[in-house]
């Protein structure tokens, strides 16, 4: 059946080949979160290399490869044209249009490695069974290895856009998903990418012949390496509890006000008094630190007293209020810059400490290329988001060295702390992550945005405090455990301890993305060189 359907497949051209390419592209966001039905990925990938088998050119296993990548960024990104929808009168007319756009454009990725994968070319129909699992095998690392790196370049090139990584569709609070992503804290969500689409292309040696023995065993290998990573990351987990720190003891606030309600200024002082409210009622005596999410307050903190000393009243008698709201300067005529910030609160109303966010959402907060795009950002307020310096670790009274990230700022693997190569004590114990969630509505974009942030817990070891205005607000452990958690559009507050980081750095915590993308580099290189000496002698 399998090398039946591998044969159909090979056979399709024009509008049918890219209407299939489109369509295992779309069902793949089955594979991540909220659904995180993985198995899905063992039909959507070996459909794609079985189409990139029938294509007798580089052009069309690049238009092949854009089509998946289309269809697998629609469905991915979709969530996106909430935002638009919050000023609908000024950007919804090109929400879908926009978001189209986009993915279309990133879809150019999926293109390249096709592409690249065309290197290689399928076996032909002529070969020994043998020579079929050999290329196919060669195959599969080359496309593998270069899909892993595409996804890496995909996080940095243009300022990135580091959303659902493959590697994602196991970050999911199962016995599972968590014992498979303890991997992360060795080779981080791009090895486990590698391994994962290696694992989901399986079944794209077996079709020729179906009971080839050679060929079961090979596709069984990823399968088994898998299951042994799986029982390993068990072991791990059950070998650990969560263990909490002392003394300290966090009221997480989720006021759950949408969007189109927190742009409305005539609801801003009420809001406030919904957080302040929130914070204070029936609140236990250890509680040490308050939290809200990004931009919780529609203040200028920095320059507006009134509303800080209003602010500070929610923060507890021995501790702080930590939250989001906008940092502006100004020379006295006009505001000169302002940034998307975290502010660190004390009882009498004095700033602990601030940081700007840094990693700015292109179009959202900013808006690039104005001279061609005749529309203003759609976070609306008093003009471009100015970016921070960088990350930083905040050390305050009550609460061991955390840092601070804002957004999507969670979603880029390896750039959540601020030193890599590094076992100093200058290095965070947990990470803060505040978002506003509202933009995504009820959609998959938060569940998403959660499961990435659960991936940077692991993969640093480091506990993760996440509060959103709303979204999913909680806290995950070390080893990536929900410990607490307040769900999507739920209004209310989660009184939770600090859990202990997980002991030491983690490999993956000193060396960051190197060695994953060193080992999608030697993959596709290993496919390619042993092709190359193939191709030297007769097959």
């Amino acid at each position: 059946m399998i090398a039946s359907l591998a044969k159909k497949l090979g056979r399709l051209t024009g509008w049918r080949r890219l209407s299939i390419a489109f369509l295992a592209g779309a069902i793949a966001i089955f594979a991540f979160a909220p659904f995180s039905f993985v198995p899905v990925l063992w039909i959507s990938f070996p459909v794609l290399l079985w189409l990139l088998d029938g294509c007798k050119t580089w052009r069309a296993a690049c238009a092949t490869g854009w089509a998946f990548g289309f269809g697998h960024y629609v469905t991915s990104f979709w969530w996106i044209t909430n935002a638009f929808f919050v000023d609908s009168e000024a950007f919804g007319a090109i929400a879908y249009p926009a978001v189209t756009a986009l993915c279309a454009a990133i879809g150019l990725f999926i293109a390249i490695v096709a592409a690249l994968t065309h290197l290689i070319p399928p076996p032909r129909d002529e070969d020994m069974p043998n020579d079929h699992v050999a290329i196919m095998t060669l195959r599969t690392l080359l496309f593998a290895g270069v899909w892993t790196l595409i996804e890496w370049v995909r996080s940095w090139i243009f300022t990135g856009f580091a959303w659902n990584p493959t590697g994602a569709v196991w970050s999911v609070n199962s016995f599972v998903g968590l014992a498979v992503i303890q991997v992360t804290t060795l080779i981080g969500t791009y090895g486990l990418t590698l391994l994962t689409v290696i694992a989901a292309l399986a079944p794209a040696v077996l079709a020729k012949p179906p009971r080839f023995t050679r060929a079961w065993i090979t596709a069984a290998t990823p399968v088994v390496l898998f299951v042994i990573i799986g029982v390993g990351g068990a072991l791990r987990l059950s070998a650990t509890e969560t263990e909490f720190v002392p003394g300290v003891k966090f009221r997480l606030v989720q006021a759950a006000i949408s969007q189109k309600d927190r742009a409305r200024p005539s609801q801003w002082e009420s809001q406030l008094q919904d957080y302040i409210t929130l914070s204070a009622t029936d609140r236990p005596a250890d509680v040490t630190h308050v939290i809200w999410g990004e931009s919780a307050i529609p203040f200028m903190l920095n320059a507006d007293e009134r509303h800080r000393l209003a602010v500070a009243a929610a923060a507890p008698s021995n501790g702080l209020l930590i939250t989001g709201a906008d940092r502006g300067l100004n020379d006295g005529v006009k505001w000169t810059a302002i940034y998307n910030s975290l502010y660190a609160v004390t009882p009498d109303g004095a700033i602990a400490a601030t940081y700007d966010k840094t990693h700015l959402v292109p179009f959202g907060e900013y808006m690039p290329m104005r001279w061609l795009i005749p529309y203003d950002k759609i976070a609306s307020g008093y003009g471009d988001f100015s970016a921070g310096t960088g990350l930083t670790t905040w050390s305050l009274a009550g609460v061991p060295g955390f840092t601070p990230l804002i957004c999507y700022e969670v979603i880029f693997s390896g750039q959540v702390t601020p030193n890599h190569f590094s076992n100093s004590d200058a290095r965070p114990r947990w990470l803060l992550n505040l978002t506003n969630d509202a933009w995504f509505g009820v959609s998959t974009g938060p569940y998403q945005h959660y499961a990435m942030a659960r991936l940077r817990a692991v993969e640093e070891g480091l506990p993760l405090v996440r509060v959103a205005n709303t979204g999913i607000s909680g806290v995950i452990d070390g080893y990536g455990r929900t410990v607490a958690e307040l769900g999507l559009g739920r209004r209310g507050v989660v009184d939770v301890g600090l859990p202990v980081a997980t002991a030491g750095v983690t490999p993956f915590g000193f060396t960051g993305n190197l060695v994953p993308i060193l080992f999608a580099t030697i993959a596709a290189g290993f496919a390619l060189l042993n092709w190359r000496r193939r191709t030297a002698r007769p097959i």
